[in-house]
């Protein structure tokens, strides 16, 4: 076991933009592409991703000394810091639940596929932590291997069905047929989402409000791209932050270009992902006999929607704010404040490209990520100084992670194997919600 951990542990310290090229190249290849084609495909693939990443580095190396001059500019206090994903992925690796929940995933989705239970085949390995992760949890807190085996199983099942209920927002929105959605992050509003649209649909004046940046006109409708808004939320966090005019000018242009960059980049993993999925529906409709299976996708190829980015950009400052305004609030968001990009992205095409509506359906989101962040910092900094996390070994501040540590839907499931009251009493209101996105997709979207 040890062997098998040290093996799983070295193969997922490789980025995304590695490991993902080398298994959509041989998907491509299975599905009869070429090897020069399939290699280009691959490549395209891995620079987009790499881009991403790159690019998200240099966003955050821009937005934490704003945040940190804006918390030291106004004396404010928040004694839990927001380091993003990585001490949550020493979490999961750490624990042996990790290489044994990785083979329980894969095991089980191949068999729902075969089983016709689900059309998702989950090839998004990368994204395999957010499984292992809640096992991590459930067993450093109940030391039961089953429960927590019970939580991997669960949270998998679920992210194979909303991956192929994304698929066809993503078709309506992209024109890309058999892609879905894939880090159960993102995924996990998915019926939030379905079921908010529903009552916007049902409430005067509000149904009649959009903004959709790829749609509209008139003289202002520049001031609703991407581009100019991560402009003026530079200019934004800059003031809040006291800069000076050049280091404020700087930091204006510097986000604007990141909002030029994040979608090029996104495109190019869309436009790779959509020839591998052409290719793979050709090569398997006969053999399923007309069934069209749904490949997960991380969630950057949605990058090149301008209602994405606008959605993220206008979510970040509201988050600032909302920090500081929120009882029980300990932190600030800096680590992962870029991924309100992602995490709202499937949210975006549900709601038509209507930034109006995303917003809207994303503050209570962004209110309990903040709270639930919060209170899992002491549980997640003291896993992280086991799993051998330096700073933290060494009796660092508490750290929290503002969307991967503070996900909503993740923690109430966590709670669920904990046996505690309250999430057993929303359990009929969570499935209640489940069964809305399924109803929905069945009946089909618009």
């Amino acid at each position: 076991m040890e062997a098998l951990q040290s093996a799983l542990t070295w193969f997922f310290s490789f980025k995304a933009y590695v490991m993902l090229p080398v298994v959509i190249g041989a998907i491509a290849l299975l599905a009869r592409v070429k090897p020069g084609p399939a290699l280009m495909l691959a490549l395209k693939l891995g620079v987009g991703f790499a881009g991403i990443f790159l690019v998200y580095d240099a966003f955050l190396s821009m937005l934490k000394p704003a945040v940190e001059a804006i918390v030291a500019t106004r004396g404010l206090n928040y004694p839990v810091i927001d380091a993003g994903w990585p001490p949550l992925a020493a979490i999961t690796w750490a624990s042996w639940i990790a290489p044994v929940s990785i083979a329980l995933v894969i095991g089980l989705n191949l068999v729902m596929v075969f089983a016709r239970l689900t059309d998702t085949l989950y090839i998004d390995i990368w994204n395999y932590w957010h499984f292992a992760f809640l096992g991590a949890l459930v067993l450093s807190l109940t030391a039961n291997p089953a429960l927590a085996f019970a939580a991997v199983a669960l949270i998998a099942v679920y992210s194979f069905k909303a991956t192929e209920w994304s698929a066809p927002y993503v078709q309506r929105a992209t024109g890309m047929e058999g892609i879905g959605v894939s880090p159960f992050s993102v995924t996990a509003f998915l019926p939030w989402a379905v079921a908010l649209d529903r009552v916007f649909d049902a409430i005067p004046g509000v149904r009649r409000i959009v903004w959709d940046p790829s749609r509209s006109g008139g003289k202002l409708a520049v001031l609703g791209q991407p581009i100019v808004i991560g402009a003026l939320l530079g200019v934004f966090l800059g003031v809040l932050g006291h800069y000076d005019i050049r280091k404020l000018a700087e930091l204006a242009i510097q986000i604007a270009t990141v909002m030029y960059l994040l979608p090029k980049c996104g495109a190019l993993i869309g436009e790779a992902m959509n020839q591998v999925s052409d290719a793979l529906r050709l090569r398997l409709d006969a053999k399923l006999a007309g069934r069209s299976l749904v490949i997960a996708m991380d969630s950057p190829f949605l990058f090149a929607h301008p209602s994405v980015m606008t959605t993220g950009l206008v979510l970040m400052p509201l988050s600032l704010i909302l920090a500081f305004l929120i009882p029980g609030n300990r932190m600030i968001p800096a680590g992962d404040l870029p991924n309100l990009i992602s995490i709202m992205s499937l949210s975006v095409l549900v709601f038509r490209g209507n930034v109006f509506r995303a917003v809207l359906s994303a503050l209570p989101i962004v209110i309990a990520f903040m709270l639930v962040a919060s209170d899992l910092a002491p549980l997640l900094t003291r896993l992280g100084a086991q799993s051998g996390v330096a700073a933290l070994a060494q009796g660092g501040s508490e750290v929290t992670a503002f969307t991967d540590g503070g996900n909503p839907v993740r923690y109430w499931m966590f709670k669920l194997f904990l046996g505690e009251a309250w999430a057993w009493l929303l359990l009929p209101v969570g499935l209640g919600f489940v069964w809305f996105a399924w109803r929905r997709n069945r009946v089909g979207i618009a």
